[in-house]
């Protein structure tokens, strides 16, 4: 790789703008001579200009960590002197603590199985190394992106372990964030313990429940989702770091390679261990698709705990309204004091944006062939994006709505009473064609279950309290069995 320095006059603008010539094996190219990129991350601007979506952030620190830990383990190893080596490692822990971020400006989708993002990030590192021992940017006879930055690597290695990495921390911050908003959930159960109010299927009067058990229902669904996401993290932990092209590890000392997994867990902190099979790592990107389809499934629970939200709370005064959900902001520019459940439909809009990533990494990870999967930033774009979204998501539906949720008991007392589903509970006692007729004779003389049957002479008042007591229609069993003895009465 050859730099060269000059100027060129932008007809344009009228401006003169300083570039330095680089060349590769397709020839020469002009690059902005503040640029830390290089050619190779110059040719890829040009050839994946196709959106306004880049590499997402968590992937960069992530690859800036893994090639500081290549960097010491070849020091480590011998195979790269100190003073370069240092200077990678000082521009790598730039680089992954958020500095040059706006020199990573690869699109998104690209192709390559991630080359053009490790060139990128190749060509960063090599010139604010060159810069830190006291070099121009381009003079890569100090430091070379290929030779020195990717010394015993290959972007079919480090790219997919940086991506394990990142998805990791995300993951582990999702289970977290899942964990709280079950705990919010466990806080309403307890909290809405005594609310007895009308269930409903198909969206038609159901039997009684709690509204607390409605709530610690949604609870044990996200506890699903937090146990899935924790176990599925462990599995994120194998890395084929060292396998360098396609697994085998042709081209990285045997010492570099164990070294090269203990500096990175050093650095990251994780668990990160070497995969037994690397070919297998390196080939097959079904654990990407594992964790998609587990991000996918707590996004399924996420829309539809979020849909149950609005049903409940709608109206106010031509809706359910058995719950109220906190006030964030005014819903519309002609309805004066409307207030929209915002918090929720964002909620839902995000669980829907997950549902279909979960699509693209599914198709991505089935498309790989033979020894390598082209589509890994695929893969890495559409995973990061519903970890990181799904990691906000959860935390605002929490505290911006969960948190704040009240109960309307009146509402929920009165859809009760103005039901029949009440009749369900005598149904033991009388039958199902006697309970059909009190319910029937209810709804045309415009009286209660409880009415009826006792004016039927199937039941005492006393009776009538025992069985429709709320303790009683909301556990297992039959209402009031203990106080009411279970035969058919006459009329």
């Amino acid at each position: 790789m050859v730099c060269l320095r000059g100027r060129v006059y932008n007809k344009g603008t009228g401006v003169m703008i300083n570039f330095r010539t680089e060349r590769d094996m397709l020839g020469e190219m002009e690059v902005p001579v503040g640029a830390y990129w290089g050619i190779h991350t110059q040719r890829a601007m040009k050839n994946f200009a196709v959106s306004a979506f880049r590499v997402p952030g968590e992937m960069i620190t992530a690859l800036a960590e893994v090639k500081e830990a290549c960097a010491l383990a070849n020091m480590r190893a011998g195979l790269l002197d100190k003073g370069t080596g240092e200077a990678i490692v000082a521009a790598a822990k730039e680089v992954a603590s958020g500095a040059l971020a706006d020199q990573f400006v690869v699109d998104a989708f690209q192709g390559g199985a991630g080359t053009s993002t490790n060139m990128n990030m190749n060509e960063v590192l090599a010139n604010r190394a060159i810069e830190v021992l006291g070099g121009q940017k381009g003079d890569y006879r100090l430091v070379n992106p290929l030779d020195h930055v990717n010394l015993s690597q290959s972007t079919n290695d480090v790219y997919p372990t940086a991506l394990k990495v990142a998805a990791v921390r995300l993951v582990i911050t999702l289970s977290e964030n899942i964990a709280r908003l079950q705990g919010s959930f466990q806080d309403k159960e307890k909290e809405f313990a005594g609310i007895l109010k009308l269930g409903r299927t198909e969206m038609r009067d159901a039997v009684p429940i709690m509204l607390g058990q409605e709530f610690g229902a949604y609870a044990e669904a996200f506890a699903r989702d937090r146990w899935r996401l924790f176990k599925a993290e462990e599995r994120l932990r194998q890395v084929n770091l060292g396998g360098t092209a396609v697994g085998t590890g042709l081209n990285a000392h045997r010492e570099y390679i164990a070294y090269a997994i203990e500096e990175l867990q050093s650095i990251t902190g994780l668990g990160i261990a070497r995969a037994e099979n690397m070919i297998d790592i390196t080939q097959n990107a079904d654990v990407f698709a594992e964790v998609s389809a587990l991000v996918k499934a707590a996004s399924v629970n996420l829309a539809k705990i979020s849909a149950d939200l609005r049903l409940l709370s709608m109206g106010p005064g031509g809706g359910l309204a058995e719950i109220r959900l906190p006030v964030r902001q005014e819903g519309s520019s002609i309805m004066p004091d409307k207030a929209n459940p915002v918090i929720s439909e964002m909620a839902s809009s995000v669980a829907f944006q997950v549902m279909s990533l979960d699509h693209a990494v599914t198709l991505a990870a089935s498309s790989g062939q033979l020894e390598l999967n082209a589509f890994m930033p695929l893969i890495a774009f559409n995973l990061l994006t519903a970890l990181k979204i799904m990691v906000n998501a959860v935390s605002i539906f929490r505290t911006e709505l969960v948190d704040g949720i009240t109960a309307d008991e009146g509402r929920c007392r009165q859809w009760l009473e103005e039901s029949l589903c009440l009749a369900t509970a005598l149904a033991p006692y009388v039958g199902h064609e006697a309970a059909s007729e009190i319910s029937r004779t209810a709804r045309a003389e415009g009286k209660t279950i409880g009415e009826v049957a006792a004016e039927k002479g199937y039941f005492s008042p006393e009776e009538i309290g025992s069985i429709f007591a709320s303790r009683e229609l909301t556990r297992p069993g039959i209402a009031g069995s203990k106080k009411v003895k279970r035969q058919e009465k006459e009329k």
